[in-house]
This record gives C-alpha cells, sequence and structure tokens, in this order.
C-alpha cells in the first residue's frame, strides 16, 4: 500500500562503486529505458510446443499474441537459468563492475528469485545484491529505474537497496483479465480453487497480496465496470498522497482500452505522472491477450537521490 516516505534513511558517504543494475524482461522495459541507465536485461523463455524463444529477443510481443490466437498449443514458461545469471554477472565483472543490483520478478509467481538468493553465495568475482520486486511489469520496471538512477548518482549498494525497499512500498497494481482460465491453467491465482467456478464468466479484479502472489479480490460483470472499481482505488490514494504518483496503464495486446483509458485517466488526473507498459511474452502466457492493468507508486523520476542529513 503506498504510504509516505522516509528519506532521512538514505544518502551519506561511502566509496564510489561502479554499480550494475540487472534485471529479466518480465519488467518489459523499453529499449529508451534500457538506454538511458545502461540497464542489463536477462530474457525469460517462452515454450510453444517444442520450440523455445526468449522473451522480446526471439519473440516479439505483437508475434507472441498472433501465435496465442493461432497456435494449437498454449504456451508456457521457463525460469531463467541460474547458467544465464553467472554468465550475466561474469559479463559485468569481466567489464569492471564493483557490484551488481539484480532486480527480478515476484516471489510470490515463481521460484526463481529464492533459487538465485541460494546461488549467490557461489558467485565469488562480483557482489550482487538481489532484490525481490514483489510485482511484475511497470512495477518491477520502476524499481529498476529508480535502482539505475541512484547507481548513475554514485549512491552505494547498499544505499540503494534501502531506497528500493522504501519505494517498493509505494507500489500498488490492480488488473483485470479478459479470461481467468490462463491464470488458472499456468497455477498463478493463489486462490483459484476457491473462487474460480464463479470468476471465469466475468471480470474478476486481480492484486498481488501480502506474499506477493496474485489473487482475485472483487468481481465485476464488465470491463468498464472494473476499470471504475480500480480507478476509484486511486482517487483514494490521490486524495491523501504525499508524494508525487506515477500511474501507468498496462495492456495485453489491448491499444484501444489502452487509450481509453489513458485519456479518461489524463483528463481526471492532470497532475499525475501518467506512463504507458505492456504485457509482453512471457507474462502474456499467464493472464492472456485483452488483460488491463493500472499501477501507482512514487513518481521515480522526482525521488531525491541524496536524502537531506
Amino acid at each position: 500500500m503506498l504510504k509516505p516516505v522516509d528519506f532521512y534513511e538514505f544518502g551519506g558517504s561511502h566509496l564510489m562503486k561502479k554499480i550494475a543494475v540487472v534485471t529479466d524482461s518480465a519488467s518489459y522495459l523499453t529499449p529508451q529505458q534500457v538506454n538511458e541507465y545502461q540497464i542489463h536485461v536477462v530474457p525469460i523463455t517462452v515454450i510453444f510446443g517444442r520450440q523455445t524463444y526468449l522473451d522480446n529477443v526471439e519473440i516479439t510481443t505483437e508475434d507472441f499474441y498472433q501465435r496465442l490466437k493461432t497456435d494449437s498449443q498454449l504456451p508456457t514458461t521457463t525460469q531463467v537459468t541460474l547458467g544465464q545469471m553467472q554468465a550475466m554477472y561474469d559479463q559485468l565483472a569481466d567489464e569492471g563492475y564493483d557490484a551488481v543490483i539484480s532486480i527480478h520478478l515476484s516471489s510470490g509467481i515463481t521460484s526463481f528469485y529464492n533459487n538465485l538468493v541460494n546461488f549467490l553465495p557461489s558467485v565469488k568475482n562480483i557482489a550482487v545484491y538481489p532484490f525481490d520486486s514483489r510485482i511484475a511489469s511497470a512495477g518491477e520496471a520502476d524499481l529498476v529505474m529508480l535502482a539505475g538512477k541512484l547507481a548513475a548518482a554514485g549512491e552505494s549498494p547498499e544505499t540503494i537497496i534501502k531506497a528500493l525497499t522504501a519505494f517498493r512500498d509505494t507500489i500498488d497494481a490492480y488488473f483485470v483479465v479478459d479470461d481467468l482460465s490462463h491464470l488458472v491453467r499456468t497455477g498463478r491465482l493463489s486462490n483459484a480453487s476457491s473462487i474460480v467456478g464463479g470468476l471465469l464468466r466475468i471480470k474478476p479484479i486481480l492484486t498481488f497480496n501480502d506474499q506477493a502472489a496474485i489473487v482475485a479480490i472483487e468481481k465485476e460483470r464488465t470491463m468498464k465496470r472494473a476499470y471504475q472499481a480500480i480507478k476509484q482505488k486511486f482517487q483514494h490514494v490521490y486524495d491523501q498522497a504525499q508524494m508525487p504518483l506515477r500511474l501507468t496503464v498496462i495492456d495485453a495486446n489491448n491499444p484501444e482500452l489502452q487509450a481509453q483509458w489513458s485519456a479518461d485517466l489524463a483528463a481526471s488526473f492532470p497532475d499525475v505522472t501518467l506512463a504507458h507498459s505492456e504485457i509482453g511474452p512471457v507474462l502474456g502466457v499467464h493472464v492472456g491477450a485483452g488483460t488491463m492493468a493500472l499501477l501507482w507508486d512514487y513518481d521515480w523520476e522526482k525521488w531525491p537521490v541524496t536524502a537531506v542529513q
């Protein structure tokens, strides 16, 4: 839940280190975002039958949703391997980096983060600071961008991790799937057994719970009603906000609703930074085409680089 942040915890003197920021492709950073802070992205794998594709490297978002419509076999995913991570860390060590801030997809929907933490004692050539985003898509991306901003400003890894932890508490997200069966099929809906029978034909509102897992919390008959319910949640946050907000509209191959929601939100909240993001192949496997989401948090671009001591 979004709440005010105490900035006095951050900043302070430290030895300068060359710090890299690593994430996985579930963050769906744009090329411009990757270039801004030289973010290093490790792709997750999407599987159609016997064919494997690296997310947004060997299959684009457009191609993925076209195949989702026409392919006889529904896709699956597999985690980033620890070998991929070791190769990335080796590359960064060879490039002269001293440390890595490694930010990844929510531990509530994949075991990858916990596996990585258990693996890291074997990484000897570079200091790795893992961070569980407890979210996906734009929420993960905003954490990555804040880390990149702080690393570029010369903050220490320890300071960056403290800032990310505080920033993560400001993130909130709600989404609506067009077809709940994808989440049920891939096992990513944690309370599916208790509610799925009644929700397959309506538009449930979903979010991440305290365990960073996906849960259905409300049900609406239409996408329009679901949007209005989520917008009301943001209105409540907006009315009480003591910080600059960023509001991101996220879609899974749904440009028409992306445009409609964005226009309405821009008119309703003209002083809020409005951003756009997508649900690409890996997340699309689990939520399906047509999914829409709103995510809000502290505007990372306005996060103070160094605290007032």
